[in-house]
């Protein structure tokens, strides 16, 4: 079999569609920048409604066309035609599915352009499929393969936002928490966060010996 035939047996219609997540023509330019003369790719087209991109090529590798994707941009591609045959997967080395995340975050968006940017830094995330913005409720919510502490991490360091954790799919499981505690972490500012919100202060600071502001008896 020629590589030609090889090509055409994962690739037999001649057309790839992938799932990306574009929040701008300028994003959409840089797809088509990052395929336009990629091995096999005769025809690339984008719908950023959709988010989705369309690749047109006989002998374009579904594979590889997503890999060059993943690593010239750094986000979420997902393949979803052509279906990758069952013996092209027995031959990968088997490895454990990541596991899929849904958690709901607590995130302070004074305007729809603040909802924005906020999304389009999370999507910037490996392992981040989907992310919905509710303004009016202060909340995120974001679907993936990602570690949800680490979630928050990368927004406090990224989009420089107060970010905690409000609901968790599936739950963290307490024996972690249990560890964590015994092996003594460093303070975290972003872990802090989760716990009491950005402009309150826990309530037994309020009386607590350090602070000037505690009530006293004379």
């Amino acid at each position: 079999m020629t590589d030609d035939e090889k090509k055409n047996t994962r690739n037999p219609e001649g057309v790839i569609v992938l799932g990306v997540y574009m929040h701008c023509q300028g994003c959409a330019d840089k797809i088509v920048k990052h395929l336009c003369g990629f091995d096999g790719v005769e025809q690339i087209e984008t719908d950023m409604k959709a988010h989705r991109v369309t690749v047109k090529g006989k002998n374009a590798d579904p594979k590889k066309v997503v890999d060059r994707l993943r690593n010239k941009t750094e986000k979420h591609i997902l393949l979803i035609s052509p279906i990758v045959k069952a013996e092209e997967e027995k031959k990968e080395e088997k490895k454990e599915e990541p596991k899929i995340f849904e958690v709901v975050l607590k995130i302070y968006m004074h305007c729809e352009g603040c909802a924005e940017d906020i999304k389009c830094r999370i999507h910037k995330m490996q392992g981040v499929h989907t992310v919905d913005t509710d303004m009016k409720n202060s909340q995120v919510t974001v679907k993936g393969t990602f570690e949800p502490k680490k979630l928050v991490e990368y927004i406090c360091r990224k989009a420089d936002k107060h970010a905690w954790i409000v609901k968790q799919t599936p739950p963290e499981k307490k024996e972690d928490e249990e560890d964590k505690e015994k092996e003594g972490e460093t303070f975290n500012p972003c872990d802090y966060y989760q716990i009491c919100p950005a402009g309150l202060v826990y309530a037994p600071q309020l009386f607590s010996d350090e602070n000037p502001n505690a009530c006293s008896v004379m």
